[in-house]
């Protein structure tokens, strides 16, 4: 029953489309409807800057976190039922039931429980996430490349082999979910970061015209 509520609370937290309710109640818009239509921080940050996309980024890290902390408040410390939230935070954002199993690709979540567990990893790796952002102004390559170091540093420091195998099966995710930014990457045509403003009504009524 206890392993049960712990998914069910991940997965419902975890579900919760920071992306799309923040930039709605704020600006007005449908994020989906603009750039790569996904909801995570990156599109955000394309379509109406960097100030929304950090609230976006905080809430998606957040709820994953917050998932951990109700179970660990009615169960207590158990690293096991911990880790089941957090796989099932990640599956939520993913796969979110308010936007009929669609969603992100799991980077913001994925670090705001790696986090949780492991702090200098986190560290490590959001250094390394934002130096090839800083460097090649490819967000998705950063991403696939602090996914892939998570498990591995993990096991450099010396964690249990639960947390590697986190990091392992969460970086695993992550990857997959770029499948597609991985073949734009081979291919030259995957797009560089850039900062957006808050479409205009013009701008939104030409491309649904479009």
């Amino acid at each position: 029953m206890a392993s049960l509520l712990a998914a069910i609370i991940g997965y419902l937290l975890g579900s919760i489309p920071c992306g799309l309710v923040f930039v709605k109640m704020i600006c007005g818009i449908d994020i989906r409807e603009y750039g790569s239509h996904n909801i995570g921080a990156t599109n955000v940050f394309r379509t109406v800057g960097a100030r929304m996309a950090s609230f976006v980024l905080l809430g998606d890290m957040l709820k994953g976190v917050l998932a951990i902390l109700i179970v660990r408040f009615f169960f207590g410390n158990n690293l096991h039922l911990e880790l089941l939230t957090a796989i099932f935070a990640l599956l939520g954002h993913n796969f979110s039931l308010f936007l009929h199993f669609t969603g992100g690709r799991g980077v913001a979540t994925g670090l705001g429980v790696l986090l949780y567990f492991m702090p200098d990893v986190s560290i490590f790796i959001l250094t390394v996430w934002a130096a090839v952002v800083f460097v090649t102004k490819y967000v998705s390559l950063a991403s696939i490349l602090a996914a892939f170091l998570a498990p591995v540093a993990a096991f450099y420091r010396g964690y249990p082999l639960e947390l590697i195998l986190f990091a392992l099966a969460a970086a695993a995710f992550v990857i997959i979910r770029h499948k597609d930014n991985i073949v734009r990457l081979i291919n030259g045509t995957e797009s560089k970061i850039k900062q957006g403003h808050l479409p205009s009504s013009s701008h939104k009524d030409k491309q649904e015209e479009d």
